[in-house]
């Protein structure tokens, strides 16, 4: 298998356990995508590494590869990624795909866990209660979507869907942006990187684009989140993505 120096370099630092099996039924294949995803893509990143591991796993849930999340979870704490990044990232998932779908990537995400002799459960990073959760998850959406575009939101739903919008203020961000262990400004890249990876989302993708840019991520780290999302998720969906940010931040 003939990686070049610094894709090796990349790659053994993610996974220093030797060559995977893959290297041994399938060298050319190995070689070429070895290349791109830890040589090319990777290159001229700004993107810290741990930030680079967790949205790649959120990508990763999104696109419902299970076998590649648990090889991921593994880089990602031996890169540096803690523990509880790993879980909240698996938690920031639930309301974009959904339980049905998170379940089996929160179960091997603690079977990695253990196999590295971390005791469960992690500390708590819960900050709302059932009484607080409501208020908290108001004010944290109108903080990253925009006060106005909040009370729009609101305003407009008609009264049969009204609690849809109280369920998005209480559960989708009360319960899950109010918590420590990730920021906000890497919450809502996980939250882009999820939608763009899911696709068909584009209303949804192009509202976070904006959120994005409210909380400080610029054009310039969205495009470079793209760009490591792209081994995992191709290119039809991280052309989207792109389609989406050009749209969203042209004057």
């Amino acid at each position: 298998m003939s990686l070049s120096d610094e894709a090796r370099k990349n790659r053994d630092e993610l996974f220093p356990a030797g060559v995977a099996t893959l290297a041994h039924t399938d060298p050319e294949f190995i070689e070429y995508f070895g290349n791109f995803a830890f040589g090319d893509v990777v290159r001229g990143s700004a993107l810290r590494p741990t930030t680079r591991l967790m949205v790649q796993l959120a990508a990763v849930i999104a696109a419902q590869a299970l076998t590649e999340f648990r090889a991921m979870v593994g880089a990602a704490l031996t890169i540096g990624v803690t523990p509880v990044e790993i879980k909240e990232v698996v938690y920031q998932s639930v309301p974009y795909v959904g339980m049905a779908k998170a379940l089996d990537f929160l179960r091997v995400a603690n079977d990695v866990l253990t196999e590295r002799g971390i005791d469960l459960p992690l500390p708590g990073q819960s900050t709302t209660t059932p009484e607080t959760r409501a208020a908290a998850g108001l004010a944290v959406q109108k903080l990253i979507v925009g006060h106005d575009r909040v009370e729009r939101m609101y305003a407009g739903a008609p009264e049969d869907q009204a609690h849809i919008q109280q369920f998005l203020s209480g559960n989708c961000f009360g319960d899950h942006y109010t918590r420590t262990g990730i920021d906000v400004p890497t919450r809502e890249l996980l939250t882009f990187s999820m939608l763009v990876s899911l696709g068909g989302c584009d209303p949804q993708v192009a509202g976070h684009v904006a959120a994005n840019l409210n909380v400080g991520n610029s054009r310039g780290v969205l495009v470079d989140v793209l760009t490591q999302l792209l081994p995992y998720i191709g290119y039809p969906r991280t052309l989207n993505g792109l389609r989406i940010v050009n749209e969203g931040t042209s004057d």
